[in-house]
């Protein structure tokens, strides 16, 4: 999907966020010939397409690193539209496509069998490649919004950031953008900070090569315990392997999540790595681990209504996996209805202009 061109006046814009939604969306825009500015609290692009980097050193003294995907781990593609995205981001080198090998038995559950995606070298590369060439302010947490004669304008640390701006993008979780949203438009906010989200508790960490086969790379669901995934990172492609590591993602249920959400990092990695011993049946001797709270992980239901909110008064919009859900083929994941809301609100934001200078 093309946005309409809108060329010569050459509006000033930001995006806060910049998950798939945001990434998206910025693109969208800058391509339609928009100037545009994005904004995010962490250090790089992604949101929960994330990859982090894990440091250790090991037993030969050496120091060593690793990225593990400890977001979501990889998806499917229902809409032709979105499938068609996913090709031409295969082409940028952005992504890649897997047919996981499942492991049978008792050990658990078989995650799905149909195509997957996944970032070429870590789960954020769609989201760096699309948001390249675009000015970018990182470790900048947005938390105030003002209009005045000259359009919006952003707060951070109390220090304004951007302003003369034609048109504000929020694509953030729900409660992140309920507060900036309340003085412009309560009837948003009242809705975001109403959305249930689900919270997802996460160990990262590399261990000894186990003594007994291990799960392959693909996300194993164990029937019982806290435990809502299991993976083996250096089984998937694109990703690292070592002789006698072995490198795992751990990912509690939001019910064992919602338990625990305010314990300590440290009581949540010995019970996470606990439980993956006793669902394998075997020790686990790691070499380095850590844990990672996601408060608002993904939307507990299918959301209702509108793929996204644009108020063309305002210059306001707002896009993300938390809105119109409902209306989506059955099977959507949350990483495609990001992708589906930026592209409708990136729709709706160039369409409003073109009307203006019509």
């Amino acid at each position: 999907m093309r946005c309409p061109e809108l060329t010569p006046m050459n509006p000033q814009a930001a995006v806060v966020g910049t998950g798939l939604a945001g990434a998206s969306c910025a693109r969208w825009l800058a391509d339609a010939g928009w100037q545009l500015q994005v904004f995010d609290k962490a250090r790089g692009p992604g949101g929960r397409l994330a990859t982090r980097r894990l440091a250790w050193t090991a037993p030969d003294g050496q120091a060593r690193t690793t990225r593990l995907d400890h977001g979501a781990p990889d998806f499917g593609a229902v809409d032709p539209a979105f499938q068609g995205a996913l090709t031409r981001a295969e082409a940028q080198g952005w992504c890649l496509t897997w047919n996981p090998d499942h492991p049978g038995g008792a050990a658990g559950a078989r995650a799905g069998t149909a195509r997957r995606w996944l970032g070429r070298s870590g789960m954020p590369d769609w989201c760096r490649g699309l948001l390249e060439g675009l000015p970018a302010r990182w470790s900048c947490a947005i938390d105030a919004l003002g209009r005045d004669g000259r359009g919006w304008w952003l707060e951070a640390a109390g220090q304004r950031v951007a302003e003369g701006l034609d048109a504000l993008v929020l694509a953030l979780p729900p409660a992140q953008a309920a507060p900036l949203l309340a003085p412009w438009r309560p009837d948003w906010a009242r809705v975001a900070a109403a959305v249930p989200m689900q919270p997802c508790w996460t160990v990262m960490g590399v261990s000894t090569e186990l003594a007994q086969e291990a799960p392959a790379g693909a996300p194993v669901r164990p029937d019982t315990g806290p435990l809502a995934r299991v993976l083996r990172q250096d089984a998937r492609p694109g990703r690292e392997r070592r002789p006698g590591e072995a490198h795992w993602v751990l990912q509690a249920t939001s019910a064992w999540s919602r338990q625990h959400l305010e314990d300590s990092p440290e009581a949540v990695l010995r019970a996470l790595q606990t439980a993956l011993a006793e669902w394998l049946g075997q020790p686990v001797f790691w070499r380095s681990a850590v844990a990672h709270r996601w408060r608002y992980a993904v939307p507990a239901q299918a959301p209702a209504g509108p793929s996204h909110w644009w108020d063309a008064g305002l210059g306001l919009g707002v896009c993300g996996d938390f809105l119109g859900g409902a209306a989506l083929p059955p099977g959507v994941e949350p990483v495609e209805r990001a992708w589906t809301s930026a592209r409708d609100l990136a729709l709706a934001v160039q369409t409003s202009a073109v009307e203006v200078l019509a």
